[in-house]
């Protein structure tokens, strides 16, 4: 069976991370490790996430992207998963995630949705279907495969292995999920399960500013893989990839 390490980017947020780690202390099947990266938090968030049983990684550099990237290079998993500070997974989150990888060894990762738990019931109803909706319905077209969703996936630790001195974790204002989707070799396979769900916190959409920031994000992590990653150019270098792939099995079955 693999082992599973959870990554959990965090910045004062003390109150939400409490809730997380109680939801994955209740897993029907138990993380191997927990890492909690502190962001350079000023409230209890370390002292929190030590009181659980997690381990503790300091990263001054503030930023979703340097937070969670230093998370996974101290993962010592077979897979890593993600999630954020105000998420609340089911009991069945890991377990799922486990029997998926297992049924499915060709699949490299594994995401699903957020579903909003909290917030004005229109806020979170429209964000339900603009942006997570609209997040996997446009990413997937753009990229030929289901986008990873930051709050809510499993890689084999080989993806990160690979793709760690490609992504862009030094930049804070790109939206980190996005970005390391966008770094994936043609040959990685990304699957979405609707059914694999987490609630997700409403915060972020809360104000116009805080809706407005992550547009900003989406804008620049879109604009910094142009052209090289337009969408015909990344259905061509997948149908390349294939075709190299689909050539070398005779010799490798020989």
């Amino acid at each position: 069976m693999p082992s599973f390490s959870v990554v959990i980017p965090a910045l004062d947020d003390a109150e939400m991370l409490t809730q997380c780690l109680a939801a994955l202390a209740a897993q029907l099947r138990p993380a191997d490790e927990i890492v909690v990266v502190d962001n350079g938090s000023t409230d209890d968030t370390a002292a929190v996430a030590r009181a659980a049983g997690a381990r503790v990684i300091e990263q001054p550099v503030r930023g979703i992207w340097s937070a969670a990237a230093t998370g996974y290079d101290a993962a010592t998993g077979d897979v890593i998963a993600r999630l954020d500070a105000d998420s609340r997974p089911p009991v069945d989150w890991l377990l799922h995630l486990e029997a998926e990888l297992l049924e499915a060894p060709e699949v490299d990762v594994l995401t699903g949705p957020g579903v909003f738990y909290d917030g004005n019931p229109v806020v979170a109803g429209l964000g339900q279907v603009l942006y997570i909706g609209g997040y996997f319905w446009s990413m997937g077209l753009w990229l030929g495969q289901p986008p990873i969703f930051g709050s809510n996936f499993a890689m084999r630790r080989a993806v990160w292995r690979d793709v760690r001195d490609r992504v862009h974790s030094g930049l804070a204002a790109v939206h980190d999920d996005l970005d390391l989707s966008f770094h994936l070799d043609p040959g990685v396979v990304v699957r979405y399960d609707e059914l694999l769900t987490v609630g997700i916190s409403a915060r972020p959409f809360s104000t116009w500013r805080g809706f407005g920031r992550r547009l900003g994000w989406a804008y620049t992590t879109l604009r910094m893989h142009l052209p090289e990653d337009s969408p015909l150019r990344r259905r061509m270098a997948r149908r390349r990839w294939r075709q190299e792939h689909t050539a070398e099995a005779p010799d490798a079955l020989a």
